[in-house]
Protein backbone atom coordinates (compact mmCIF):
# COMPACT_ATOMS: atom_id res chain seq x y z
CA UNK A 1 0.00 0.00 0.00
CA UNK A 2 1.46 3.32 -1.04
CA UNK A 3 0.08 6.18 1.03
CA UNK A 4 2.82 8.70 0.40
CA UNK A 5 1.13 11.89 -0.88
CA UNK A 6 1.82 13.56 -4.18
CA UNK A 7 3.03 16.83 -2.72
CA UNK A 8 3.03 19.06 -5.81
CA UNK A 9 -0.37 17.85 -6.98
CA UNK A 10 -1.95 18.57 -3.60
CA UNK A 11 -0.47 22.06 -3.60
CA UNK A 12 -1.78 22.73 -7.10
CA UNK A 13 -5.26 21.49 -6.21
CA UNK A 14 -5.35 23.73 -3.15
CA UNK A 15 -4.32 26.72 -5.25
CA UNK A 16 -7.09 26.05 -7.76
CA UNK A 17 -9.65 26.45 -4.98
CA UNK A 18 -8.75 30.13 -4.58
CA UNK A 19 -10.78 32.70 -6.53
CA UNK A 20 -9.06 34.56 -9.35
CA UNK A 21 -10.29 37.91 -8.05
CA UNK A 22 -11.88 39.25 -4.89
CA UNK A 23 -14.58 41.83 -4.15
CA UNK A 24 -14.20 44.76 -1.79
CA UNK A 25 -15.92 42.97 1.10
CA UNK A 26 -14.26 39.60 0.62
CA UNK A 27 -11.29 38.54 2.69
CA UNK A 28 -9.17 35.53 1.74
CA UNK A 29 -7.41 33.96 4.69
CA UNK A 30 -4.77 31.29 4.07
CA UNK A 31 -4.18 29.40 7.30
CA UNK A 32 -2.20 26.39 8.47
CA UNK A 33 -4.13 23.11 8.37
CA UNK A 34 -3.98 22.78 12.15
CA UNK A 35 -6.10 25.94 12.41
CA UNK A 36 -8.97 24.49 10.38
CA UNK A 37 -11.57 24.01 13.11
CA UNK A 38 -10.73 27.12 15.10
CA UNK A 39 -10.47 29.47 12.12
CA UNK A 40 -13.72 28.25 10.59
CA UNK A 41 -15.46 29.30 13.78
CA UNK A 42 -13.49 32.53 14.02
CA UNK A 43 -14.41 33.33 10.43
CA UNK A 44 -18.08 32.88 11.23
CA UNK A 45 -17.75 35.11 14.29
CA UNK A 46 -15.97 37.77 12.26
CA UNK A 47 -18.68 37.75 9.61
CA UNK A 48 -21.33 38.09 12.32
CA UNK A 49 -19.48 41.13 13.68
CA UNK A 50 -18.93 42.53 10.17
CA UNK A 51 -22.14 41.85 8.20
CA UNK A 52 -20.74 43.31 4.99
CA UNK A 53 -17.70 41.02 5.03
CA UNK A 54 -17.26 37.55 3.59
CA UNK A 55 -14.33 35.42 4.74
CA UNK A 56 -13.00 32.72 2.41
CA UNK A 57 -10.74 30.25 4.21
CA UNK A 58 -7.94 28.32 2.50
CA UNK A 59 -6.31 25.60 4.63
CA UNK A 60 -3.15 23.67 3.79
CA UNK A 61 0.39 23.14 5.03
CA UNK A 62 2.08 26.47 5.74
CA UNK A 63 4.75 25.84 3.10
CA UNK A 64 2.14 25.04 0.46
CA UNK A 65 0.28 28.23 1.31
CA UNK A 66 3.45 30.27 1.00
CA UNK A 67 4.06 28.70 -2.40
CA UNK A 68 0.59 29.80 -3.52
CA UNK A 69 1.28 33.34 -2.28
CA UNK A 70 4.64 33.38 -4.06
CA UNK A 71 2.88 32.37 -7.28
CA UNK A 72 0.48 35.30 -7.04
CA UNK A 73 -2.60 33.73 -5.46
CA UNK A 74 -4.98 36.42 -4.13
CA UNK A 75 -4.45 36.18 -0.36
CA UNK A 76 -5.14 38.91 2.17
CA UNK A 77 -4.13 37.31 5.47
CA UNK A 78 -1.65 34.48 6.12
CA UNK A 79 -1.49 32.48 9.36
CA UNK A 80 1.43 30.06 9.65
CA UNK A 81 2.05 27.23 12.12
CA UNK A 82 5.67 28.28 12.54
CA UNK A 83 7.95 31.29 12.53
CA UNK A 84 10.22 29.89 9.81
CA UNK A 85 7.57 29.94 7.09
CA UNK A 86 6.49 33.46 8.00
CA UNK A 87 10.16 34.52 7.98
CA UNK A 88 10.44 33.17 4.45
CA UNK A 89 7.29 35.06 3.47
CA UNK A 90 8.77 38.26 4.89
CA UNK A 91 12.16 37.67 3.24
CA UNK A 92 10.36 37.17 -0.07
CA UNK A 93 8.68 40.55 0.25
CA UNK A 94 5.18 39.14 0.72
CA UNK A 95 4.35 40.43 4.22
CA UNK A 96 2.84 43.88 4.68
CA UNK A 97 5.14 45.81 6.99
CA UNK A 98 3.98 46.24 10.56
CA UNK A 99 1.17 43.66 10.41
CA UNK A 100 2.93 40.54 11.68
CA UNK A 101 1.98 39.40 15.19
CA UNK A 102 1.98 36.14 17.16
CA UNK A 103 -1.45 34.89 18.19
CA UNK A 104 -1.33 31.26 19.41
CA UNK A 105 0.82 28.43 20.71
CA UNK A 106 0.61 24.65 20.40
CA UNK A 107 2.30 21.42 21.44
CA UNK A 108 3.72 18.52 19.45
CA UNK A 109 2.46 15.08 20.45
CA UNK A 110 2.82 11.48 19.34
CA UNK A 111 -0.48 9.70 18.72
CA UNK A 112 -1.53 6.11 18.04
CA UNK A 113 -4.83 4.56 16.96
CA UNK A 114 -7.25 4.49 19.87
CA UNK A 115 -7.19 0.69 20.03
CA UNK A 116 -3.40 0.39 19.81
CA UNK A 117 -1.69 -1.90 22.31
CA UNK A 118 1.78 -0.50 21.60
CA UNK A 119 3.19 1.15 24.71
CA UNK A 120 5.01 4.38 23.92
CA UNK A 121 6.36 6.82 26.51
CA UNK A 122 9.30 8.52 24.79
CA UNK A 123 10.84 9.07 21.37
CA UNK A 124 13.27 6.18 21.66
CA UNK A 125 10.29 3.80 21.98
CA UNK A 126 9.56 4.48 18.30
CA UNK A 127 12.43 2.13 17.46
CA UNK A 128 10.30 -0.82 18.63
CA UNK A 129 9.60 -3.52 16.06
CA UNK A 130 5.85 -3.05 16.58
CA UNK A 131 6.19 0.46 15.14
CA UNK A 132 6.52 -0.11 11.41
CA UNK A 133 5.15 3.17 10.00
CA UNK A 134 5.27 6.70 11.43
CA UNK A 135 3.23 9.53 9.89
CA UNK A 136 5.01 12.86 9.81
CA UNK A 137 4.45 16.05 7.87
CA UNK A 138 6.92 16.53 5.05
CA UNK A 139 9.66 18.62 6.73
CA UNK A 140 10.28 20.56 3.52
CA UNK A 141 6.88 22.25 3.66
CA UNK A 142 5.00 21.21 6.82
CA UNK A 143 5.90 22.91 10.14
CA UNK A 144 4.66 19.89 12.07
CA UNK A 145 7.20 17.78 10.21
CA UNK A 146 10.00 20.25 10.87
CA UNK A 147 9.25 20.28 14.58
CA UNK A 148 9.22 16.47 14.62
CA UNK A 149 12.42 16.18 12.61
CA UNK A 150 14.19 18.62 14.90
CA UNK A 151 13.13 16.66 17.99
CA UNK A 152 14.26 13.38 16.44
CA UNK A 153 17.60 14.87 15.41
CA UNK A 154 18.20 16.21 18.93
CA UNK A 155 17.42 12.72 20.25
CA UNK A 156 19.77 11.25 17.59
CA UNK A 157 16.94 9.13 16.20
CA UNK A 158 16.24 10.69 12.79
CA UNK A 159 18.57 8.46 10.75
CA UNK A 160 17.40 5.23 12.35
CA UNK A 161 13.69 6.07 12.09
CA UNK A 162 13.70 7.65 8.64
CA UNK A 163 12.93 4.31 6.85
CA UNK A 164 9.69 4.08 8.85
CA UNK A 165 8.45 7.55 7.97
CA UNK A 166 5.34 8.16 5.86
CA UNK A 167 5.39 11.77 4.65
CA UNK A 168 2.14 13.73 4.70
CA UNK A 169 1.13 16.92 2.91
CA UNK A 170 -0.11 18.49 6.15
CA UNK A 171 -0.71 17.67 9.79
CA UNK A 172 -4.34 16.69 9.23
CA UNK A 173 -3.24 14.06 6.74
CA UNK A 174 -0.87 12.64 9.37
CA UNK A 175 -3.79 12.52 11.80
CA UNK A 176 -5.97 10.75 9.22
CA UNK A 177 -3.32 8.10 8.59
CA UNK A 178 -3.34 7.30 12.31
CA UNK A 179 -7.12 7.44 12.75
CA UNK A 180 -7.60 5.01 9.85
CA UNK A 181 -4.98 2.63 11.26
CA UNK A 182 -2.74 2.94 8.20
CA UNK A 183 0.24 3.73 10.44
CA UNK A 184 1.07 2.74 14.00
CA UNK A 185 2.22 6.20 15.08
CA UNK A 186 1.95 9.82 13.99
CA UNK A 187 3.34 13.21 14.92
CA UNK A 188 0.58 15.83 15.17
CA UNK A 189 -0.24 18.93 17.15
CA UNK A 190 -2.13 18.54 20.41
CA UNK A 191 -5.00 20.53 18.92
CA UNK A 192 -5.32 18.09 16.02
CA UNK A 193 -5.33 15.08 18.33
CA UNK A 194 -8.15 16.68 20.29
CA UNK A 195 -10.38 16.79 17.19
CA UNK A 196 -10.53 12.98 16.88
CA UNK A 197 -10.45 11.45 20.35
CA UNK A 198 -12.66 8.62 19.15
CA UNK A 199 -10.01 7.24 16.82
CA UNK A 200 -6.64 8.40 18.19
CA UNK A 201 -5.01 8.73 21.58
CA UNK A 202 -2.00 10.73 22.72
CA UNK A 203 0.95 8.58 23.73
CA UNK A 204 3.19 11.41 24.94
CA UNK A 205 4.15 15.03 24.37
CA UNK A 206 7.35 15.69 22.43
CA UNK A 207 9.97 17.93 24.07
CA UNK A 208 11.13 20.78 21.84
CA UNK A 209 13.99 23.24 22.14
CA UNK A 210 11.76 26.13 21.00
CA UNK A 211 8.04 26.63 21.70
CA UNK A 212 5.52 26.34 18.88
CA UNK A 213 4.23 29.84 18.12
CA UNK A 214 1.82 30.80 15.34
CA UNK A 215 2.26 34.17 13.55
CA UNK A 216 -0.32 35.97 11.41
CA UNK A 217 0.15 38.85 8.97
CA UNK A 218 -1.37 40.66 6.03
CA UNK A 219 0.00 39.95 2.57
CA UNK A 220 1.45 42.95 0.76
CA UNK A 221 -0.73 42.48 -2.33
CA UNK A 222 -3.97 42.59 -0.32
CA UNK A 223 -6.80 44.63 -1.78
CA UNK A 224 -8.58 44.77 1.58
CA UNK A 225 -6.00 46.06 4.05
CA UNK A 226 -8.50 47.58 6.49
CA UNK A 227 -10.61 44.43 6.54
CA UNK A 228 -7.47 42.32 6.99
CA UNK A 229 -6.41 44.49 9.90
CA UNK A 230 -9.84 44.04 11.47
CA UNK A 231 -9.65 40.26 11.04
CA UNK A 232 -6.27 40.03 12.75
CA UNK A 233 -7.59 42.21 15.57
CA UNK A 234 -10.59 39.88 15.89
CA UNK A 235 -8.34 36.80 16.06
CA UNK A 236 -6.51 38.42 18.99
CA UNK A 237 -9.64 39.77 20.65
CA UNK A 238 -11.26 38.06 23.67
CA UNK A 239 -13.76 36.43 21.29
CA UNK A 240 -11.02 35.04 19.04
CA UNK A 241 -8.85 33.93 21.94
CA UNK A 242 -11.81 32.12 23.50
CA UNK A 243 -12.28 30.10 20.30
CA UNK A 244 -8.59 29.28 20.04
CA UNK A 245 -8.43 28.16 23.67
CA UNK A 246 -11.55 26.03 23.25
CA UNK A 247 -9.75 24.13 20.50
CA UNK A 248 -6.67 23.65 22.67
CA UNK A 249 -4.41 26.47 21.49
CA UNK A 250 -2.42 28.32 24.10
CA UNK A 251 -1.28 31.91 24.34
CA UNK A 252 1.89 32.61 22.31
Amino acid sequence: MNIRPRHRLATLCAALLLPLSVSAGELIVSAAASLTNAFKEIGQGFEAAHPDAKVTMNFAASGALLQQISQGAPVDVFASADQETMNRAADGGHVLDGTRVNFAGNQLVVVTPADSKVKLEKLSDLKADEVKRIAIGNPSSVPNGRYAKSALEVAKLWASLEPKLVLADNVRQSLNYVSRGEVEVGFVFATDAATDKEHVKVAFSVPLEKPIVYPIAQIKTTQNAELGKSFIEYVRSPAGIAVLERYGFTKP
